[in-house]
């Protein structure tokens, strides 16, 4: 049997999967904690865990797969070796050659790449050739999938679609990027967005539910962001499928109605052709998916 592996690194747990090449079907996963921060034999305690977490995946499963892929946040080199950018923390990862850490060849991609080639693989897109992918929590991530191919860029950069700036007016957010699409919609922003009443989007979201008409009016708004964003990306990448994944994403059932009304007034749809919006169905684990095929 020809297996594949995907390592998914992240803040607080690293995530790892071995698939049957052949069908897709899960042989073994697990996670384990990343322990950031802290340093095991002479080198960060993550790289010690993600050997050891492949190593038992491999002896649960009885198989040794002859490549790994590699799931992390930060901007991965042109040769996918290893990630060149990640500022503030995981340090040690910046130059990391994964293939020296495992002893086999390794593709490293960003995190939001890998979680878009899982939903293409077996996810929300599957076998689609052209996704834009958003994925909000905290701030807002994505990627996009093009012709069947995944946009890198020059600097690994591409996919950064949470710093579409929607309001050059506006202050700039963490990149910069005026009244950017994170800044109007991501986790990070509520408190002020809400003017301070409310500290998560958990908590506007339970307003919502509970009928409160500054809660709705808020999260209209931030829906009406979303979708200027959505046809923004639309018109850039003419994607047969907008794929939503992260955290936020769960409350699907408050997103699609409203997100669709604003859909209605802003996209372009030539010949009346909609692109279908969707929500990711992978979760927490797409990016291990997307790890064991990139490429």
């Amino acid at each position: 049997m020809t297996a594949l592996l995907g390592i998914d690194l992240g803040g607080t747990r690293i995530k790892g999967a071995l698939f049957d090449a052949e069908t897709g079907a899960v042989l073994a996963r697990d996670m384990v904690p990343t322990r950031d921060g802290e340093r095991e034999g002479g080198e960060p305690a993550f790289v010690a865990q993600a050997r050891r977490l492949a190593a038992s995946l491999e002896y649960r499963a009885g198989v040794v797969a002859g490549t790994v892929g590699v799931s992390s946040p930060g901007l991965a080199n042109r040769d996918a070796t290893a990630i060149d950018f990640m500022p503030g923390r995981l340090a040690g990862l910046e130059g990391l050659v994964w293939s020296e850490v495992f002893g086999k060849p390794a593709t490293v991609l960003n995190d939001a790449h890998a979680a878009l080639l899982g939903e293409i693989w077996q996810g929300g897109a599957r076998g689609i050739r052209d996704v834009v992918f958003l994925t909000l929590g905290t701030g807002v991530g994505g990627a996009v999938v093009s012709e069947g191919r995944l946009l890198r860029g020059h600097l690994g950069r591409a996919g950064h679609l949470g710093h579409l700036s929607l309001d050059f007016r506006a202050p700039g957010d963490i990149c910069g990027t005026p009244g950017s699409l994170e800044d109007l919609v991501g986790n990070h922003s509520v408190t002020e967005r809400s003017g301070g009443r409310f500290e998560s989007t958990r908590d506007l979201l339970e307003a919502v539910l509970a009928g409160d008409p500054a809660a709705e009016s808020i999260w209209d708004e931030s829906m009406r962001a979303l979708a200027a964003g959505v046809v923004s990306l639309i018109n850039a990448f003419d994607p047969e499928v907008v794929l939503l994944g992260g955290g936020v994403a769960e409350a699907w059932d408050l997103i699609e109605p409203r997100l669709s009304v604003w859909l209605d007034r802003f996209e372009w749809r030539p010949g009346g052709h909609r692109v279908a919006v969707r929500k990711a169905v992978l979760g927490e684990w797409a990016g291990v998916y997307g790890a064991a095929v990139g490429k």
